[in-house]
């Protein structure tokens, strides 16, 4: 069934119209990213050409998608904004609050049981305000996204970083704050700086071992975690069409690890072949009609250098497997390279678990993929030696892998089939084979490895691999293992090779499910009740940030952040996802896994008011009890990561004005300003150096906050001498203005009270 046709036809009919007007003004061939963007000005039809990263415009997504844990916020936020109803189609996916312990059956009963509450808010409000719901089981958002909404040439915002999946089937999906879709289900434009662009050419084929994993884990190598921000990646080429449209999901959606703002295919035969598939004939039938406006104009593809900001060519023929890590996505090393480099870094070359599935890698083809690699160790008599444990996409996938026999070869080998949703990938595991934090190594098909990620343990060395890879891996239990080259020893002693993985793109039967998990919300929502707790853990009630005003004196600095600090680092995720619904108690894991610069420890800062060393929000909360300001100095890419908007205001809440880094990672920026606070960055980043652990800081200047107009800082020492610091800014007027109201919430709530 095809979800909102009425909207997907709208968006196609006027399509057509403002792509030749796009064109006309723009004066050149346009690539698919601009085709989409230019199609959805909230303004309508364009009249002027916008400047890659420097224009900010105003956008109309036609749907947002936002999972359970970021959800909640979102909501929160949304009821305050005064509307009765959401104004573009809106879904809600509860896929994270699952934890992942001993199998599908048990952990989805005792997620009910024990997120009842949260799950139950979700569904009145959902009900109340006309949002699709999908219960607890229905499976991993970004897969129910692709299966059932997406569409080639739309353009939708979600409450998760990796809603860039949706890609694969030819979209502009951008991974967004809470604020920033409260914006658009208030029938208010969307706002975002027009992107630079990417383009990567896709030659040849994969074969053999290869797959479309292998090609984002080798953009990563090249990109870095934050090569990509800012841009758009657009694929093109013989190489993508020879991809299938999940295989492209899987690419566009582990682009969110090199900080891009979304990756996206043209239209092709695979996605029409997948539309068809998930019961969406409707949809290509429609595309088929504009077909031409669903991808770049010829002239770009021909003479990409010309058109795009950067252009990498990747020949599919010679790409070889890669596993990246750990502690980072991006550290690149192919298959068979890891063990003199694991043994240089004192990596644990013994493989403890490997986990497959998760929103980037739980397609039907992923699963038969790794299936091959498990019944060739099941028939050659292979005994697994490590651990295995998996997470199908949906319940349609499940049901079908299920009736397929594919989840029984994976049992066979003694693995975990975990509950459709997210687990281990998100820090939703319960590991019973670690306690503490004893050295290991895992293999997985998830996209993030940063330290704690998936079980909590800082010692646990995540390896980032495509499902079939990390099925040969766990089965030979070794990180350094080569299946292209190397041998086993089976339980009759004989040496045996694992042959080279086959897969399916479809299933041959079609696919199947009794019970999807989806609820449609009643047709008129004002009389359902959304009733939360005063006494809640889980859930509260906002209440409006105060404007910070245009005079900082007598700030305190509360953490100067060295090297990496992901929205992990600033708010964990783990078993803090039970208070993402409540501000105040996530509020006490701000900045508990950001590394102090002064004594490299965590959750370690000096209260100068006491000159004692405690944990960073309880040196917060000291400071917002005495009425005094404070600022979190930061490094490179600071915010890297998820879209979570509790990164920014957690510290919000507790009292911090600024944030000063050197880089940026563009969602946090943006939340920064939607929370009413000033996200800034060295003019000169060596001035990161001059600030000092007691340091006292005044805004000099604050008083003439403008756009294009740099802040100076003023940092007071312990010893009396001062640094006066320039602190640049990418704030439009409309964004002060957040500011100046004290959040982008208070600024809606303003104008629809008018």
């Amino acid at each position: 069934m095809a979800f909102d046709i009425e909207m997907i036809k709208a968006v196609y009919e006027r399509m057509a119209n403002r792509v030749d007007e796009a064109r006309k003004v723009v004066g050149k061939p346009l690539t698919l990213a601009e085709k989409i963007l230019y199609t959805h000005l909230w303004d309508g039809t364009a009249t002027s050409a916008y400047k890659r990263g420097k224009d900010y415009v105003d956008f109309a997504p036609d749907r947002i998608a936002c999972q359970d844990a970021t959800a909640q916020m979102a909501l929160l936020q949304f009821m305050q904004a005064g509307k009765a109803k959401v104004a573009v189609p809106t879904t809600v996916h509860c896929d994270h609050l699952i934890q992942a312990k001993q199998g599908a059956a048990a952990d989805l009963k005792r997620a009910n049981e024990t997120s009842n509450e949260v799950f139950d808010f979700l569904a009145s409000v959902s009900n109340k305000y006309g949002i699709g719901f999908w219960k607890p089981g229905a499976g991993i958002i970004h897969q129910v996204v692709l299966e059932n909404y997406a569409f080639p040439g739309g353009m939708m915002i979600g409450t998760d970083s990796h809603t860039v999946n949706a890609g694969g089937l030819g979209m502009v999906a951008i991974g967004v704050g809470g604020a920033d879709a409260v914006d658009v289900m208030a029938g208010m434009a969307w706002e975002l700086k027009f992107p630079k662009l990417i383009g990567v050419k896709l030659t040849g084929k994969l074969n053999g071992w290869t797959s479309a994993k292998d090609v984002i884990l080798k953009v990563a190598g090249i990109l870095t975690v934050k090569g990509g921000t800012g841009a758009i990646v657009e694929y093109f080429g013989e190489g993508a069409k020879n991809l299938s449209c999940t295989g492209k999901g899987t690419i566009c959606n582990m682009g969110a690890e090199i900080g891009a703002t979304t990756s996206t295919f043209g239209y092709d035969a695979s996605m029409e072949r997948y539309l068809r598939a998930t019961d969406r004939a409707e949809i290509a039938d429609e595309a088929n009609k504009i077909k031409e406006y669903l991808t770049a104009d010829a002239e770009v593809y021909a003479n990409p250098e010309a058109y795009f900001d950067q252009v990498i060519e990747i020949d599919l023929d010679t790409l070889r497997p890669h596993l990246n890590g750990p502690f980072t996505p991006d550290l690149a090393t192919p298959v068979g390279e890891l063990g003199p480099k694991a043994k240089a870094n004192g990596w644990p070359i013994k493989v403890d678990w490997g986990l497959i599935g998760s929103c980037t890698n739980s397609s039907y083809e992923d699963l038969t993929r790794a299936a091959s690699i498990a019944k060739q160790a099941v028939d050659k008599k292979i005994k697994a030696k490590s651990d295995f444990g998996i997470n199908p996409g949906s319940e349609q996938i499940r049901f079908t892998a299920e009736r397929d026999g594919i989840l029984k070869i994976f049992e066979d080998l003694d693995a975990t089939i975990f509950t459709n949703a997210c687990g281990p990938c998100i820090g939703q595991w319960d590991r019973s084979d670690l306690k503490g934090d004893e050295k290991n190594t895992i293999v997985h098909s998830f996209n993030r490895n940063f330290s704690k990620r998936a079980d909590g343990n800082p010692n646990t060395h995540a390896f980032v691999g495509s499902p079939e890879m990390v099925a040969a891996i766990a089965i030979s239990g070794r990180l350094d293992f080569d299946p292209m080259n190397d041998t086993l020893l089976n339980e009759d002693g004989i040496e045996v090779k694992l042959d080279e993985p086959k897969g399916l793109e479809l299933p041959p039967l079609g696919f199947a499910v009794e019970d999807a998990g989806y609820v449609e919300p009643i047709a008129d929502g004002s009389k359902v009740d959304v009733s939360v707790s005063p006494t809640s853990e889980r859930l509260q009630l906002l209440t409006p940030f105060e404007p910070i005003g245009n005079e900082i004196k007598g700030a305190k600095l509360l953490i100067k952040a060295f090297g990496k600090c992901t929205t992990d680092h600033i708010s964990m995720a783990g078993p803090w996802l039970r208070f993402r619904g409540h501000l105040d108690n996530i509020s006490n894991n701000m900045l508990i896994g950001a590394v102090n610069a002064y004594n490299k420890k965590t959750n370690f800062v000096k209260n100068q008011l006491t000159g004692d060393y405690e944990g960073v929000p309880d040196v917060a909360r000291a400071y917002k009890a005495k009425g005094i300001k404070s600022i979190v100095v930061g490094d490179h890419n600071y915010g890297e990561g998820s879209s979570r908007e509790h990164a920014a205001m957690e510290p919000r809440h507790l009292g911090v004005a600024a944030v000063l880094v050197k880089s940026f990672a563009r969602i946090h920026e943006t939340n920064l300003k939607k929370q009413g606070m000033l996200g800034l960055t060295f003019a000169n980043e060596n001035d990161y150096d001059k600030i000092q652990e007691d340091d006292t800081i005044n805004f000099l200047d604050l008083n003439e906050f403008t756009p294009g107009k740099p802040l100076k800082l003023e940092f007071l020492h312990k010893d009396g001498s001062k640094d006066v610091i320039v602190a640049n800014h990418t704030y439009n007027q409309s964004q002060i203005d957040w500011f100046n109201e004290g959040s982008a919430l208070n600024l809606i709530k303003k104008e629809n009270a008018s």
